[in-house]
């Protein structure tokens, strides 16, 4: 669904099977095709975050079924199909079908899994730095790579650029997805980063940013066992290039990159299951302004209901009602950590935040994440962090609309309630999201979200996002043993 610089094309002296020590190698020939559908389905996996085909939204006793975005999903739904289409013909998408690239991946074995005595473990063990490749990829002829200094202003243009006009694409161009450029920052910075995960490829004739992929550190524990690992993301290769085998070879070396830091886990997500996931979980949304959305195309108006019943329906208070609750500052972040990390002990996949990194991602920045605390106050003036919810913004373009340029999403992020109940402190979340300008309010089936869905009017979708960890062997689990949100 993207627009495109005509008057660049891309390099006409590409030799695509070139790959330095590998050129000619059957394996990567093999599996090239399966990589570029997986660099397909991690680069759209945004879509099936932002809409559902066929999403119906929760209502009061009027049992009212309201389906969102009969345009977008449509236009969307037709990426979908192609998608398992390329699945089914490039990977095997049948039961016992064998999966070209996934087959030799360190990945999650479900077939055997039931019966695994070894679990909670490397699949293939940790190697010296000696035993692993020393040198970087070759890139096919007419491509270098290129380090993205995500400081540098001109480079975050480059990398916003190349996400908005190639990241999530819909054959109806209806709706593009817009990772502002402090998000990107935000996004890609967290403590420990390093640059050489930030990995593009640059045409060698015009230097123009022509593909990315990339990692950031993260501490994650499975199970019982936590784990220095990276978050991928990002994987986005022009799509006049899709063709150039670029994305095996983004995959091979930032798995390289990371390797050569003693790292050999990841954790990422995918809107299309693939084999060896840990879990799946939905998406689920909330109407915050349905006249918008029903003029954007998001959602219709349903049968028997009016503009003003529809309305009335998803209208939501203008004051918070929880105590105090208030926007998180730095010097909450102390308390604000306890209470999170305390949380999430409970859950059989998620992250392990130090402060410093607590304080990156949930510290409020206008128009990333917004973040919100209520307190208590002893007797003797100690005051205790009892409550923490927290959003982030991604908008999207609405193609061609004038009167709407913008959808403006909240997704919710982390959310921890002691002194109310998770549902009220959620009514509050979408009221202080509503307040911010925010016109629909997504969120995941995960940790226990699923508490507060039905009873505030979230519409379930029919997108699942399936959650996979990279060389890691353990049990799956339920969406309600999942403690991490992926950006």
């Amino acid at each position: 669904m993207s627009t495109n610089n005509d008057d660049e094309k891309p390099p006409t002296d590409v030799d695509a099977g070139a790959d330095g020590e590998n050129e000619g190698n059957e394996e990567d020939h093999r599996h090239e095709d399966a990589a570029e559908i997986l660099s397909n389905l991690l680069q759209n996996q945004a879509a099936l975050n932002f809409n559902s085909p066929n999403m119906t939204a929760a209502t009061n006793a009027s049992n009212t079924n309201v389906s969102v975005g009969e345009a977008q999903n449509a236009a969307v739904q037709q990426l979908l199909e192609a998608m398992k289409g390329d699945v089914s013909q490039g990977v095997g998408s049948e039961k016992g079908a064998k999966h070209a690239f996934w087959d030799t991946q360190p990945m999650l074995d479900e077939k055997g899994a039931a019966n695994e005595p070894n679990y909670h473990q490397p699949i293939v063990p940790n190697k010296p730095p000696s035993e692993l490749r020393q040198e970087p990829y070759n890139m096919p002829k007419g491509f270098e790579w290129s380090e993205i200094d995500i400081h540098d202003p001109s480079q975050r243009d480059e990398v916003y650029d190349l996400l908005y006009q190639n990241y999530v694409e819909d054959d109806g161009c209806v709706f593009r997805f817009d990772y502002s450029r402090d998000f990107l920052m935000w996004a890609l910075t967290p403590p420990g980063y390093q640059k050489q995960f930030h990995l593009g490829v640059r045409s060698s004739k015009s230097n123009r940013l022509m593909a990315l992929i990339t990692a950031v550190p993260a501490t994650v524990r499975v199970y019982q066992a936590e784990k220095p690992m990276v978050e991928v993301n990002f994987l986005c290769v022009h799509k006049k290039l899709r063709s150039k085998r670029l994305a095996p070879v983004l995959i091979k070396e930032i798995t390289r990159r990371v390797n050569h830091t003693g790292v050999f886990q990841a954790v990422y997500t995918a809107g299309v299951v693939l084999p060896g996931h840990v879990a799946s979980c939905r998406y689920y949304h909330r109407t915050l302004e349905p006249r918008k959305l029903i003029d954007i195309g998001f959602t219709r108006l349903p049968p028997r209901m009016t503009m003003a019943r529809m309305q009335k329906l998803y209208k939501l208070p203008t004051e918070t009602a929880t105590p105090g609750l208030r926007p998180m500052t730095p010097d909450d972040v102390p308390g604000a950590h306890a209470l999170l990390s305390k949380y999430l002990q409970k859950f059989q996949l998620a992250t392990v935040f130090t402060q410093e990194e607590f304080a990156h991602w949930m510290l409020p920045r206008k128009g990333v994440v917004s973040s919100f605390v209520a307190e208590k106050v002893d007797d003797v003036g100690t005051k205790t962090i009892t409550d923490f919810c927290s959003f982030y913004h991604l908008h999207s373009s609405c193609v061609g609309n004038t009167k709407h340029p913008t959808l403006f999403a909240a997704y919710s992020f982390y959310n921890v309630a002691t002194s109310v109940d998770l549902t009220e402190l959620m009514r509050d979340c979408l009221i202080l999201a509503k307040n911010e300008g925010h016109d629909v309010f997504n969120a995941l089936n995960l940790m226990e979200n699923e508490r507060f869905m039905t009873d505030l009017k979230f519409g379930m979708g029919d997108g699942n996002l399936q959650y996979y960890v990279y060389n890691w062997l353990c049990p799956t689990m339920k969406e309600k043993d999942v403690g991490i949100v992926l950006l």
